[in-house]
């Protein structure tokens, strides 16, 4: 019998399992710093992998890993996840097995097919459907270069599809074939490797579950953490990290981390912790009266992504009625996304204060919207109809302003709002957007009219003059025009004096 590396005791019993010998080892890991017994179950097919495995240089972290694994206490072993079925066409002969490299959604859903048929469903795993978004054409286009390197499409393979995801290509030879080293097909390095959370693999399954369980631990604990979402939800345009680190939820956590019970195998808000909520608390996790659940909008209203925020299941519901089909079985309305997202709120606070905090989200979002959104949306697309614009994206520095307003400035205000964090909210973002559409962008509108008039496109001219004065001739906008209304002017002053009268005493 092998003995193998890191495992100090093996047990008396040697069981017989269906066919296969199952070996239970009790052994010590260092786990965060403490020693902490720890009972095994190896296969034998599982013991053949550590063999190698377990040699340095050979992936002896990945042993170790699963070693301290829940999966290796219930006897998970490699083949179990990794087994390729007949006909997988990155699957390879190893060692007496047929195998695959990537694990995807479908291999983990003969485990866990609740957590992958919600995953399946989720958000998160539409995430690779920015190669078709003004992000993709950035990175190929802009940034990078698709072509650049022989095709490895650099800024895109290393940058945006590490979140969103890539689609998973084998590597093929001038004729086709799949390439392939010691009869293993080869992955296109132009996509893999990649655990983006939007991934679309071989299989046609969407999405990486290690994207977010951090193999070969797959460790509670880990998962928990707000850093676990921060590896993608962060940066100038969708800062949540650095916006929950600042909200008093995110203050509160780093304070009392040790007191939440992370490695906990239920974890209840308001039952087995208390003391803060993480990113999982209120988009994944438990509550009394709520499941786990693996789709991420299940509790979201609004979308906050795009140039103007809408309900979040506003597009379902159009994309169905103009097929003129029903919503399909367990679709969920905003209002009952909001209610499973209260339902988390009310473990820590009062009806009237979670109802009060949407008042003043809602408002914000809607006056992102009214004011700026649709405004500078409305215009960008009438310069674009009426030959004021190219058709070329990012040519022109109007473009520019325009997708920072929205796509970084105008997320991170309504980000900012929705998980309570004020600077976020203000300066980095409501700030932010002012400056750019009254500083940048109404400037840049004028020139380009004055420059239509004088290039023989009078007529697009006028139309576009005519849309842009009665923007800023509207109620929120005519402050700029210096003609704000006598009662407006009249509040205004009488507050500055309040303020005045405050501080002076």
């Amino acid at each position: 019998m092998k003995k193998f590396l890191n495992l100090k005791t093996l047990t008396l019993s040697v069981m017989l399992l269906g066919l296969m010998s199952i070996f239970v080892y009790s052994c010590s890991n260092d786990v965060g710093g403490g020693a902490t017994a720890h009972k095994i179950v190896i296969d034998e097919v599982t013991e053949g992998c550590i063999s190698c495995h377990d040699k340095e240089g050979h992936g002896r972290a990945i042993v170790a890993d699963w070693k301290m694994s829940r999966h290796a206490e219930v006897g998970i072993g490699c083949i179990s996840c990794h087994k390729a079925a007949e006909g997988d066409v990155d699957g390879f002969d190893h060692e007496g097995q047929f195998i695959a490299t990537i694990v995807t959604p479908n291999d983990c859903a003969v485990c866990h097919a609740k957590e992958s048929s919600e995953f399946q469903a989720s958000h998160h795993a539409d995430a690779g459907m920015i190669m078709g978004s003004l992000d993709n054409v950035l990175a190929e286009v802009v940034e990078g270069h698709y072509g650049y390197d022989g095709g490895k499409n650099p800024a895109a393979a290393n940058g945006c599809w590490q979140c969103h995801g890539s689609k998973v290509e084998l590597l093929t030879d001038e004729s086709g074939a799949v390439v392939k080293v010691d009869g293993i097909p080869q992955y296109d390095p132009k996509t893999w490797p990649n655990t983006g959370i939007g991934r679309i693999n071989l299989d046609g399954s969407k999405g990486s579950c290690s994207a977010c369980h951090q193999r070969h631990k797959f460790d509670n604990a880990q998962v928990r953490q707000p850093e676990n979402c921060g590896k993608c939800h962060m940066g100038p345009d969708h800062p949540q990290i650095e916006i929950y680190n600042e909200s008093k939820h995110g203050i509160v956590y780093h304070a009392y981390k040790d007191k939440m019970n992370l490695d906990s195998k239920k974890w209840v808000v308001g039952e087995d912790y208390t003391v803060a909520p993480t990113c999982a608390t209120c988009h994944m996790s438990a509550t009394p009266n709520q499941p786990v659940t693996h789709e991420v909008g299940a509790r979201i209203s609004w979308t906050l992504r795009p140039k103007v925020s809408q309900k979040i299941d506003a597009s379902m519901i159009k994309k169905y009625k103009k097929l003129g089909q029903e919503l399909p079985d367990g679709f969920l309305t905003w209002e009952e996304r909001r209610d499973n997202m209260k339902d988390v709120c009310f473990q820590c606070h009062t009806e009237n204060f979670v109802n009060n905090f949407y008042e003043q989200f809602d408002s914000q979002v809607n006056m992102y919207n009214d004011k700026f959104g649709k405004p500078a949306t409305e215009i960008m697309g009438l310069m674009h109809k009426e030959g004021l614009l190219t058709a070329v994206k990012f040519d022109e520095k109007l473009e520019w302003d325009f997708f920072f307003l929205w796509h970084h400035e105008g997320r991170r205000a309504r980000h900012g709002a929705s998980m309570m964090a004020p600077d976020y909210t203000q300066w980095h973002g409501n700030y932010e957007v002012a400056h750019r559409w009254y500083v940048d962008m109404v400037p840049e509108i004028k020139e380009l009219i004055a420059h239509a008039k004088k290039t023989g496109n009078a007529a697009g001219a006028k139309v576009v003059e005519d849309k842009l004065n009665e923007i800023l001739s509207s109620e929120m906008h005519r402050w700029y025009l210096g003609e704000m209304s006598e009662e407006e002017a009249a509040r205004r002053k009488e507050a500055s004096a309040e303020f005045r009268k405050r501080y002076d005493d």
